[in-house]
């Protein structure tokens, strides 16, 4: 079966023709291939980010979408390029964390290294893999190319802090994952682990810099205006919110920060 749409998330921006060499590889190999921005506006180097963006967007695109994510500070290392097969789709990019989080919202089925040069470019630059490497890939999939051509199957694939959960005596600790542009604190800490907590009405919550009693509620307007709240965002994740304002802001809250959830005490 073919292929054909490749999305696209890096940190390149559009200054420069990162962007336009990733897709004049790709339509080099597959002229046929359907072209998707997600971003290229992901923070420089930025992989939480860049992953969150990517979990966020990869659910909504058809079966057998290959998404191709570039945040890759440490290219040229001995860091790997690999290729996920999931129940729904393909990612394609670097094992640094940056497709853990979309992919394993599919359902990994099968990790696979990219080192066949057959479906390279046939330079590879030491400091531009999402060209050399990542695009061709991409492509060649969308042709129709076998996932297992590509590589040795791995399993041992990189999952950084930001994509681990630990549960502890009835309290979730994670961290958190974004601050949109509303200052929404949107944390790792999906709906389906939130269920664990079989959460009636409130939630406790420990930031880094506060500990809160947070009504937990469906939508933004269940509390007044610049009251704070608790809840599951559009993209499955927890999220701790100010109607109408900015939690991150009240808070003092920033990606990475460590959060921890629990039920309150009676």
């Amino acid at each position: 079966m073919s292929h054909k749409i490749i999305t696209l998330t890096t940190d390149f921006g559009l200054k420069d023709p990162y962007a336009a060499e990733m897709k004049a590889a790709i339509l080099g190999i597959c002229p046929t291939a359907t072209l998707i921005d997600i971003t290229h506006e992901v923070a420089k180097f930025n992989i939480r980010m860049g992953a969150f963006v990517l979990a966020s967007a990869a659910p909504y695109f058809p079966e057998g979408t290959i998404h191709v994510a570039v945040v890759d500070p440490g290219v040229g290392t001995r860091r790997r390029s690999i290729l996920i097969e999931t129940k729904q789709g393909f990612f394609v990019g670097p094992d640094n964390g940056l497709l853990i989080l979309a992919a394993e919202k599919q359902g990994v089925e099968h990790v696979y290294e990219l080192t066949n040069p057959r479906f390279m470019l046939p330079r590879v630059s030491s400091t531009f893999h999402g060209r050399d490497v990542f695009a061709p890939a991409a492509a060649h999939l969308a042709n129709g190319v076998e996932p297992e051509k590509f590589g040795p199957e791995i399993r041992d694939v990189e999952k950084p802090e930001f994509a681990k959960v630990a549960e502890k005596a009835g309290i979730l600790v994670g961290e958190v994952l974004h601050v949109d542009d509303f200052g929404n604190i949107i944390t790792n800490i999906s709906a389906e682990t939130m269920a664990r907590l079989v959460v009636r009405g409130w939630v406790r919550v420990e930031l880094s810099t506060c500990k809160l009693k947070l009504k937990y509620c469906r939508t933004y307007g269940e509390v007044k205006p610049h009251e704070p709240l608790a809840l599951i965002g559009s993209h499955d994740y927890l999220e701790v919110s100010v109607n109408q304002g900015s939690a991150a802001e009240k808070f003092g809250s920033k990606p990475g920060d460590r959060i921890a959830v629990g039920l309150p005490e009676m």
